[in-house]
């Protein structure tokens, strides 16, 4: 059947057999009825959207085979994934990389299946690793699975502003009224500069490599006013602390944040995320998703300590050969050295060398 011409994705009367079904390659002909899709399926995520195939592309240059099975022109199923073929970190099919939700997205099994066994069969083609699918339930039972490292937190906005600052913990409301006493102000702002600047430092300080900047800006480019970098500074006007943002059907998802130095001192991290809820709460979003997590990290109890409840993500694997479940990431122990090393490096070296490494880690 010819992918020339895609329709909208739509779900047929007739359920088609497995015979019928086909499995196709996200081409720029097909990206609107891949975006209805995720649009109206339950399943997907703002990381299913066919902008990040253009955005992985060019900002990391992975290819990105993001596969959809359909039928008579109606798509019935997606699934992004990311070859990533790294000396460093080994060779993998992600979905998806750079994102914290992946996976099939579908409403019916036998897709799940057929998108998964294709996904599978390139990998094996490929000589990866492993297929990764990062998801939050479980597909496969029976498939080697990474839970208890990660967890989700997400929650409703209220309409009433006055509601959703009262549901956030005595001590940690404290802190957002401290951020407001001390003066400090949001703003949108119209490119990444000032953001990357603040990120960038911040992530150097984790010890952790920082991708290029160019990414963030990719990601502007590509979703337009659905990825927003908001900027907190303080009473004279100094930038203090960045967070870049997600926009999805009723959802906002703050993704990438970071601060100086004087962050804490300020509680220009409550602050930040309270004006994200508050903004997001005045244009009529209904849900707040503060993102992934490691459990045991400062990360996971601030976000506990806002009141939102932990839910668990599920990375399950498809290993080749003698492969096991890949474990990069700061926790583990043979990365502390590495770690402490790369917090003391100057901040002009960091983000010099830092890209080359990040877009390996995924």
């Amino acid at each position: 059947m010819s992918l020339q011409q895609p329709v909208q994705s739509v779900e047929p009367f007739e359920t088609p057999s497995v015979e019928q079904l086909e499995v196709g390659e996200l081409t720029p002909a097909w990206q609107d009825a891949w975006d209805t899709f995720v649009d109206d399926c339950p399943e997907a995520t703002f990381f299913h959207r066919a902008g990040w195939k253009t955005v992985i592309e060019k900002s990391f240059g992975h290819a990105c085979p993001f596969l959809f099975a359909h039928c008579d022109g109606s798509i019935l199923g997606i699934l992004p994934l990311v070859h990533i073929d790294s000396r460093l970190f080994g060779k993998s099919l992600v979905s998806s990389a750079f994102c914290v939700y992946g996976g099939v997205a579908t409403t019916r099994p036998d897709v799940r299946l057929l998108l998964e066994a294709e996904a599978e069969c390139r990998g094996e083609t490929l000589g990866v690793d492993h297929v990764e699918y990062r998801l939050r339930s479980r597909s496969d039972s029976q498939r080697p699975c990474k839970d208890g490292l990660y967890v989700t937190f997400r929650q409703d906005i209220d309409p009433d502003l006055d509601v959703n600052m009262k549901r956030i913990p005595r001590k940690q409301r404290a802190m957002v009224r401290k951020g407001i006493s001390n003066g400090l102000t949001s703003e949108i702002d119209a490119d990444v500069d000032r953001f990357y600047a603040l990120y960038s430092e911040s992530v150097r300080n984790l010890g952790t490599p920082v991708f290029s900047k160019r990414y963030p800006e990719t990601l502007m480019e590509v979703f337009g006013s659905d990825c927003e970098a908001l900027i907190i500074s303080d009473n004279t006007g100094r930038p203090v602390n960045a967070v870049l943002s997600f926009y999805f059907r009723d959802e906002v998802l703050p993704y990438y944040g970071g601060g100086g130095q004087d962050a804490r001192r300020l509680a220009a991290n409550d602050f930040m995320y309270w004006e994200v809820m508050r903004r997001a709460c005045e244009r009529g979003y209904r849900l707040f998703d503060f993102g992934r997590s490691k459990v045991g990290t400062g990360a996971h109890a601030f976000k506990k300590n806002w009141g939102f409840e932990p839910a668990p993500l599920y990375y399950e694997y498809r290993l080749y050969g003698d492969a096991e479940i890949p474990d990069v990431n700061p926790l583990n122990p043979k990365y502390q050295r590495a770690i402490k090393t790369w917090q003391k490096l100057p901040l002009a070296v960091a983000n010099r060398i830092g890209p080359f490494l990040a877009k390996n880690l995924g």
